[in-house]
């Protein structure tokens, strides 16, 4: 049980940063289920999607940004759950890129590999454990999607989602397993005790002159195209 709650870079839930969120919010005064729901709503919604300089960046850094995508926000929920005692671990896989087209479009989209790196939090409650890909996309940014594509009942692939149920996708936690992207997995890398330990094994696959034009300029394209949709009328 010990390493489902250690504390790791990646994992730095005794940054001031994070213990503040935590006391502000009175998540330790909240019983177990309504204390994950509650942090799980938190990073699903008030962290809006978007993209990060990278996976394996430290949870205060994920908060001050604001935003993340599936790696980045599951770094941050683990972080969070630990830091109320809520013991936890994370699950790796990589995804299809057709997930992505319409974040990202053109010669980018293109260039980028074909198979991403991706993960999801599973949470233990009451011996069983519960899986969060739900948490990756914030809801009035999804329901823009919905909005900007209503004869879609079923399965919906682009723009961050890969889902069988586009209009009613399980993503509300309540002792269940939510999901946004699992349609798209096509490798399983199994678990691991923290974000940590899973990147030192497993990273995306861009060379150093891709991994610069993405941090540098092709993520600030994707979040714009994020940001278009979050703000259509």
């Amino acid at each position: 049980m010990e390493s489902y709650l250690k504390e790791t870079r990646l994992l730095d839930y005794s940054n001031a940063s994070i213990q503040n969120l935590v006391y502000q919010k009175e998540w330790r005064n909240l019983e177990v289920v309504d204390r994950i729901k509650s942090i799980y709503n938190f990073v699903r919604d008030d962290i809006k999607f978007g993209y990060n300089t990278a996976d394996d960046i430290p949870a205060s850094e994920i908060l001050k940004n604001g935003y993340g995508q599936c790696n980045t926000k599951a770094t941050l929920l683990i972080a969070l759950l630990r830091a109320v005692e809520i013991p936890n671990r994370i699950h790796g896989f990589t995804i299809d890129k057709a997930l992505q087209k319409g974040a990202i479009t053109g010669i980018w989209y293109k260039l980028s590999p074909q198979n991403i790196l991706h993960s999801w939090v599973e949470v233990l409650v009451n011996g069983q454990w519960f899986f969060m890909e739900g948490v990756i996309l914030d809801k009035v940014y999804l329901g823009k999607l919905q909005q900007e594509n209503p004869d879609c009942k079923t399965t919906f692939c682009g723009f961050g989602v890969y889902t069988d149920n586009f209009q009613n996708p399980a993503i509300d936690w309540n002792l269940n397993n939510t999901f946004i992207q699992d349609k798209g997995i096509n490798q399983d890398f199994g678990v691991f005790d923290t974000p940590d330990e899973f990147y030192k094994k497993h990273q995306q696959k861009l060379n150093v002159f891709k991994r610069f034009i993405f941090q540098n300029f092709v993520r600030h394209i994707m979040n714009k195209n994020v940001e278009r949709i979050r703000n259509s009328k």
